[in-house]
């Protein structure tokens, strides 16, 4: 189902010529360097088509035939564009050129020729074509001494991306990148629509049709810089070590992709697709831990548009874009605005993260568009506490699991240490509609018991996690009417420590430092003592704060019968929400003073 839903993904937005993704057989590339030649196919000089510079340098983004599989191991050449080892055969890797030396050297100029033969490959269709002619030239004549005489040489060899597309100067001084050149486009795109004889053609399981099996799927960009695959099988039976022995994968004896047949149409499709929402300006994919997550819908909506916003981190430049997002979500909810076409429209929803050089899929999930927008607005209204006013409404939820992870002052070390079948496991609870897991919520405690913070984004996962998991009833602020036990003992404790900080201004540690961690756990073992010590604090106070804080702790004890042996870990989460309630309710502008 995930390759079907892609390739409609590609299929609509193929048939909107606004939307830029790239034909069948092609691919947008962003390619750091162009090589220029004349009308005689001599070499005129290098040139970076880079943007910006530092961490904001970008390239130039090219719209190339892609070569249609992954190159694997073999020797395959890309069309017009390449690296330095196949333009040029120029060697590429120092540490091979010490190690095998003249071994790496011919390896180098067979890609060389490989790269040339690729040009002649079209030659039928583009025989004459000036451009054409110049580009085949110059490939056959250029030498490595002459590029690396190139003012351009040093960026070259500095660079990461030693990649080039090949540009044509006509005669009046203008160059264009062969590529798109209207004649050679066209005739590239004839010679992609030749069946090739030599491939077995089989019934798609993506489309049901007949087509040429596609062995090897082409390379899924965003997860490693060798490009990384969602269907694949490597070993070939004759290759297996097995001592002769079938393989378990291929079965009735057939070898790679054919043990999934997948047509060649279907797989430029998804894959194009898949690699258009992972890119670099894609607006349709979010980073949770070490998942990343891509969503589409069936038909354009605003849930399409708006996902990313209600789930990431907002940008610096518009930190409130998020907020906004949340709320159209939850407006639209309550008032039913969407309509009856939009209720009917499929949304997907797929995780995916690294794992060598594949892709494992941590969750998939697909669903009504009116669906995912009521979980969604559950999720965010069971969420919702009362805060200060410099904190956000709404927090992306990279940053409520930060609140549970290990702090750590570079801040993408910190966001590696969010848990990362934490994060997909929540994400699929949301997508779902299921019980959030019960990790989350140990979690939260565990690192509030350390830390002694009861933050803002660890009590709404407490607060989120009872209402959805355990029904509890859960007021936005401060609960008086509550009488659970766990949230009247927590609204206690956060009493006594506020009449400790009155008795002492300024002081270091106090009662919650040293004693939340047993008094959410262990109440009897810890209150006694701390309604003693309360007293000689009260006496510290005028006597209008000393009343006010007396009544207060009457109101609250009253449905407290007796301080428990022990609270239950849901009662240790009441605590928690009943403190952190209190404790806002004190700084309140409301509060009675």
């Amino acid at each position: 189902m995930i390759l079907q839903a892609l390739k409609e993904y590609y299929d609509r937005k193929a048939a909107d010529p606004d939307s830029g993704i790239a034909p069948l057989g092609w691919e947008w590339k962003e390619i750091p360097f162009r090589v220029i030649f004349d009308n005689n196919g001599d070499f005129i000089r290098i040139e970076e088509t880079s943007q910006g510079d530092g961490k904001q340098k970008s390239f130039y983004p090219f719209l190339v035939p892609s070569l249609g599989e992954a190159k694997g191991n073999g020797t395959k050449s890309n069309l017009f564009w390449e690296n330095l080892e196949y333009m040029f055969g120029i060697p590429d890797d120092n540490v091979k050129l010490e190690k095998e030396g003249e071994k790496y050297i011919h390896k180098v100029n067979e890609r060389h020729s490989c790269f040339i033969e690729k040009l002649k490959s079209i030659a039928n269709m583009a025989k004459g074509i000036m451009p054409y002619e110049a580009a085949l030239r110059f490939a056959e004549n250029i030498t490595p001494n002459l590029v690396m005489a190139s003012n351009s040489w040093e960026a070259v060899k500095q660079s990461k991306n030693k990649t080039f597309i090949m540009c044509y100067k006509n005669e009046y001084g203008r160059y264009s990148p062969l590529p798109d050149i209207p004649e050679i486009k066209k005739a590239i795109i004839s010679c992609q629509s030749i069946p090739n004889e030599s491939s077995l053609r089989v019934r798609c399981l993506v489309t049901g049709e007949l087509d040429e099996l596609k062995v090897l799927e082409p390379d899924i960009k965003g997860f490693n810089a060798t490009g990384s695959h969602l269907v694949a099988v490597n070993n070939k039976i004759s290759g297996s070590g097995n001592g002769g022995a079938t393989p378990s994968f291929a079965s009735f004896m057939k070898e790679q992709g054919a043990n999934s047949p997948i047509g060649k149409k279907a797989s430029l499709a998804y894959t194009t697709a898949l690699n258009t929402l992972l890119s670099k300006d894609s607006h349709q994919k979010i980073k949770v831990g070490d998942a990343t997550t891509v969503f589409w819908s069936e038909k354009q909506t605003n849930l399409e548009d708006d996902f990313a916003d209600l789930f990431e981190e907002p940008p610096k430049n518009d930190p409130d874009r998020g907020i906004a997002a949340v709320e159209r979500l939850l407006s639209s909810v309550k008032t039913g605005s969407f309509s009856h076409e939009i209720d009917e429209t499929h949304f997907y929803v797929l995780g995916l993260a690294p794992n060598s050089a594949r892709i494992s899929v941590r969750f998939w999930h697909m669903g009504t568009v009116a669906e995912m927008e009521r979980r969604f607005a559950d999720w965010f209204e069971n969420l919702r506490i009362v805060h200060g006013e410099k904190e956000k409404e709404h927090l992306s939820l990279t940053q409520l699991l930060l609140s549970i992870s290990l702090y750590n002052k570079d801040y993408q070390k910190w966001k590696a240490n969010i848990p990362p079948n934490l994060a997909g496991a929540v994400m699929r609870s949301i997508l779902e509609g299921t019980p959030y897991p019960a990790t989350l919520f140990s979690s939260t405690l565990l690192r509030i018991k350390a830390e002694h913070d009861i933050s803002y984004p660890r009590a709404k996962l407490i607060k989120a996690f009872l209402i959805h998991n355990k029904e509890r009833k859960l007021t936005v602020s401060l609960d008086k009417e509550n009488i659970n036990v766990g949230y009247r003992l927590g609204r206690l404790f956060a009493a006594l420590e506020k009449i400790q900080e009155e008795a002492n201004p300024g002081i270091n540690a106090t009662i919650r430092d040293k004693f939340y961690a047993s008094a959410s756990s262990t109440p009897n073992a810890v209150f006694g003592n701390l309604m003693r010590l309360k007293n000689h604090h009260l006496a510290k106070l005028s006597q209008g704060r000393s009343i006010y804080f007396e009544k207060l702790l009457g109101d609250v004890i009253a449905e407290i019968p007796s301080f428990p042996s022990h609270l239950s870990l849901d009662d240790q989460g009441m605590f928690a929400i009943g403190y952190y309630h209190q404790r806002q309710d004190f700084f309140s502008r409301n509060d009675d003073k």
